[in-house]
C-alpha cells in the first residue's frame, strides 16, 4: 500500500490561555497524515517533533527528493505501519514549518511575531495537539510516539490527558534538564542573541538573518547529539585537503562537517524559534508541575508504556530514561524498558537500528493493531 501522505492546515479559531498567562485569540497548525482511519476511529497515532523537527515525518513531496525526518520508523511496512495505522504529525505552535509562531506575520500589526511572540511550553504543546485531536475529531490516541523532546511531549500526554492515551513510546527522554543540558541550551541561545542581525529578535521585519548565532546554535546541538564514538568512526582526525594550512580556516573533516550542518540549518530554520523550542525544554518538569496531582492524573491512566534508550547516548543517557521507568513503576504503570546499543549518540533515536525497530514494532504488535 501507499503511505497516503496528506498535508494540512488546521485554523483554531478557539482561544488558548497559555502557561506564561498570554492568550491567544486563535492560531493555525499545520500537520501531515498517513495512513487512514478506521471506521471507529481506534487506530489513531500522534507523532511529536523534538526541537528541529516539524510535521514531515515520513515520505517525500512531488520533485524533493529529501524524506521526512523519521521515514525509516513511519510508512507501509515499518514498525510504525501505515497500513494499519493513521498517523498525525504536526508543526508545533511556535515552530517555523507553517504553524503560528515567530516567522509568521501578527494579524493586528501586519509584522512578524518575532520575540513578540510568547515563550511556549511542553503543556502548551499538548493542549493544542489536543486541540487538533478534537479538530480531527479522534476520541482517543492509540499511540502517542516521540523521541528526545518529542518524549516529553508523550509523556506530558499521559499526564494532562491520561484517558485519551492508549499506549505511549517515550524516546532518548528525560523527565527534566540537568543543569548541563540548560547549560548548552543557554549557550546556544547566547550565541543567537549575540549576532548583530539578531536585531533584538526583530531581524525578520528588518529583512536581515542572524545566519552566524544560528550557525554556531546548531554546531553546538549537533556535537552533542553525536557520540565520540559515531564521531571517531566518521570522521577521526581526517584532513579535508592533503596537508595542514596553518590558519584558521579548516583542517580537519570534522570542521567542515560542523560548517555545513550549521549553514544547511540556517537555511530551513528561525532563530527566534530555535529560542523559543530549548526554553520549552528548559521549563519541562512535569513532576514538579502537578506536585500532588500526579498520583491522581496517574491513578487515571492505564496507558502501556515503553521506554527507550540508547547506550552511547550522553545528552539523555539511559540514566534518564529508567528516571521516568522508575516514576511509572512507583505508580504501578504498565511499562517496557530496552536500552539499545548503538554508537550514534542521542541522534541514534532517528537512525537506522534493527534492535530498536524490532522493539518499536514488537511493542505496537503486542498491542494487536497491527
Amino acid at each position: 500500500m501507499t503511505l497516503n501522505l496528506k498535508t494540512s492546515i488546521a485554523s483554531i479559531e478557539q482561544s488558548i490561555k497559555l502557561t506564561s498567562g498570554t492568550v491567544l485569540p486563535s492560531y493555525k497548525l499545520k500537520y501531515e497524515t498517513y495512513g487512514k482511519l478506521n471506521d471507529d476511529k481506534s487506530n489513531a497515532v500522534l507523532i511529536c517533533h523534538a526541537l528541529s523537527g516539524n510535521h514531515h515525518a515520513a515520505g517525500r513531496y512531488d520533485n524533493d527528493d529529501k524524506s521526512g525526518w523519521w521515514d525509516n520508523m513511519i510508512g507501509p511496512g515499518k514498525p510504525v505501519d501505515t497500513n494499519a495505522l493513521f498517523v498525525v504529525c504536526l508543526n508545533n505552535l511556535g515552530g517555523c514549518h507553517g504553524s503560528t509562531g515567530p516567522n509568521t506575520k501578527d494579524n493586528k500589526t501586519g509584522k512578524y511575531f518575532g520575540m513578540n511572540f510568547p515563550i511556549v511550553t511542553v503543556s502548551d504543546w499538548v493542549n493544542t495537539q489536543k486541540f487538533l485531536m478534537d479538530y480531527l475529531r479522534i476520541p482517543k490516541w492509540n499511540f502517542i510516539i516521540g523521541g528526545s523532546l518529542g518524549g516529553m511531549q508523550a509523556l506530558q500526554w499521559t499526564f494532562q490527558f491520561p484517558t485519551l492515551v492508549g499506549n505511549c513510546i517515550i524516546i532518548a527522554a528525560a523527565p527534566k534538564l540537568t543543569a548541563q543540558n540548560i547549560a548548552f541550551n543557554e549557550v546556544a541561545r547566547q550565541a543567537i542573541m549575540k549576532d548583530p542581525n539578531w536585531c533584538g529578535g526583530d531581524y525578520l521585519n528588518q529583512n536581515k538573518v542572524p545566519d552566524k548565532g544560528l550557525s554556531l546554535a546548531r554546531m553546538l546541538g549537533h556535537i552533542t547529539y553525536l557520540s565520540d564514538d559515531s564521531m571517531k568512526k566518521k570522521f577521526g582526525r581526517d584532513l579535508k585537503e592533503t596537508e595542514l594550512k596553518f590558519n584558521y580556516e579548516v583542517d580537519f573533516e570534522i570542521e567542515s562537517y560542523l560548517r555545513y550542518q550549521g549553514e544547511k540549518f540556517v537555511s530551513n530554520f528561525d532563530a527566534n524559534t530555535y529560542l523559543l523550542m530549548t526554553k520549552s525544554l528548559d521549563y519541562f518538569d512535569p513532576v514538579k508541575d502537578f506536585g500532588d496531582e500526579l498520583k491522581a492524573k496517574l491513578t487515571d491512566n492505564d496507558s502501556n508504556f515503553l521506554v527507550i534508550s540508547f547506550t552511547s547516548d550522553w545528552r539523555f543517557p539511559p540514566k534518564r530514561s529508567k528516571e521516568i521507568v522508575e516514576l511509572l513503576l512507583d505508580h504501578k504503570k504498565n511499562v517496557s524498558y530496552a536500552e539499545i546499543k548503538s554508537s550514534g549518540g542521542h541522534d541514534a533515536f532517528l537512525m537506522e537500528n534493527q534492535d530498536y525497530f524490532d522493539v518499536v514494532k514488537n511493542f505496537i504488535v503486542r498491542s494487536k493493531c497491527v
